[in-house]
């Protein structure tokens, strides 16, 4: 199945793009979609224990499973006031 990966702010900048294109395979979980990318980029690995997750624009956790065509997003943590 394929997924669509978003990342944002630091995320984006490591990877060198906001929106990746990702095969899972079939019971994938949001977690899975994250090591793939760790693979790939390992820079991203420290972000692990700290970043937000969402599909399909609704907040979930690393055990949620993912479905052909779902959207996947990281977000690291956001400081400011």
């Amino acid at each position: 199945m394929r997924v669509t990966v978003r990342l944002f702010a630091r995320l984006r900048d490591l990877v060198g793009t906001g929106e990746l294109q990702r095969d899972a395979p079939g019971g994938a979980t949001v977690g899975a979609v994250w090591a793939g990318l760790v693979a790939e980029y390992p820079e991203l690995s420290p972000y692990e224990k700290s970043i937000s997750c969402a599909v399909n624009a609704d907040y979930s956790r690393f055990t949620a499973a993912v479905a052909d065509g779902d959207e996947v997003a990281f977000l690291p943590p956001v400081s400011g006031g």
